[in-house]
């Protein structure tokens, strides 16, 4: 499976017990909708890896406790803590046609209200704080924050994100 067919679901957090159970922690909005998993790709390296599920059962935070099959014993899970999980884009439940996933808006255009077209969006910065559109504006990296009072539409038909941007952000990143 290639990473650029994929979007990243979680990680594994820590290995539970001595049985080969691990935590996994999953950055989506939504965790019950990923109650059923029957496998995910783990990242080994540069290599997408399929891994059957056992079981996946629901925890608090986004958390599920889960058991991949053939792994029996914490010595065999122990070296996966900390790899990201994976899924293929194609996974991803629809969504209404005024909702976007953040993967998405990369390579949209950015227009704003007072200073009309930007540049394009290079990366989505998926952050515990906030969330941050990543674009490039004249030769430098501004990160926009991805706020219902910044981000006023996107259309995804047209491929840009039309926003409001406070007073000043753009000047903040031109000063050297």
């Amino acid at each position: 499976m290639n990473k650029d067919n994929c979007y990243q679901l979680g990680h594994i957090a820590k290995v539970h017990g001595l049985r080969g159970e691990v935590l996994l922690v999953l950055d989506v909005d939504y965790p019950d909708d990923y109650e059923g998993l029957e496998h995910v790709f783990v990242e080994e390296g540069n290599r997408l890896v399929p891994f059957i599920l056992e079981h996946m059962v629901p925890q608090p935070n986004n958390r599920f406790l889960a058991k991949f099959e053939e792994f029996d014993h914490v010595d065999k899970v122990k070296p996966m803590v900390g790899s990201a999980l994976y899924l293929p884009v194609t996974a991803l439940p629809e969504l209404d046609e005024d909702q976007y996933y953040f993967h998405e808006l990369v390579d949209f255009l950015v227009v704003d209200e007072k200073l009309g077209a930007l540049g394009k969006v290079k990366v989505i910065y998926d952050m515990e704080t906030q969330d941050l559109i990543g674009m490039e504006y004249k030769d430098r990296e501004v990160l926009i924050p991805l706020k219902d009072e910044i981000i006023q539409k996107v259309d995804k038909a047209e491929k840009k994100v039309f926003c409001r941007l406070p007073e000043g952000l753009i000047d903040i990143y031109l000063e050297d």
